[in-house]
């Protein structure tokens, strides 16, 4: 029993070091070597797909889209395959303000997970200019 509590003790002190080591700050916006990139995963958290959420990362450098990077999701791979081949490379080089009111085609078949992708490609978007 005594072994047990010490054992426990040391994971509680082990668990505690690692939070304290871990960065602090937003968990929706980081900035890593000048680029912020803006997680939608608690943000867009009631952004529903045809089947899930659809979290994106956006990847920001001197207020222009880097790339959209579309996170995991439970959406039928498929159809997904067919929302990231149109839809993956739509904002790219845009100015921020002018990536955030692009009107950008869904795709027939997958119209549920077009919609979610780029209703989270905004709110982050936004997001992004309301807390730079």
């Amino acid at each position: 029993m005594k072994k047990m509590m010490i054992g426990s003790l040391v994971l509680i002190a082990l668990a505690a070091t690692l939070q304290s080591a871990a960065p602090q700050g937003d968990e929706v916006m980081t900035k890593e070597n000048g680029t912020y990139i803006v997680n939608t995963t608690t943000l867009g958290k009631d952004v529903q797909g045809y089947v899930s959420t659809t979290p994106v990362k956006i990847y920001i450098n001197k207020n222009k889209v880097e790339k959209v990077e579309f996170l995991k999701n439970q959406e039928t791979p498929k159809y997904m395959a067919k929302v990231k081949k149109a839809l993956l490379n739509a904002w790219d080089g845009l100015k921020v303000k002018d990536a955030a009111t692009k009107k950008v085609d869904g795709v027939t078949g997958a119209t549920f997970s077009s919609e979610a992708i780029k209703k989270n490609v905004q709110l982050g978007l936004e997001y992004y200019q309301k807390n730079k």
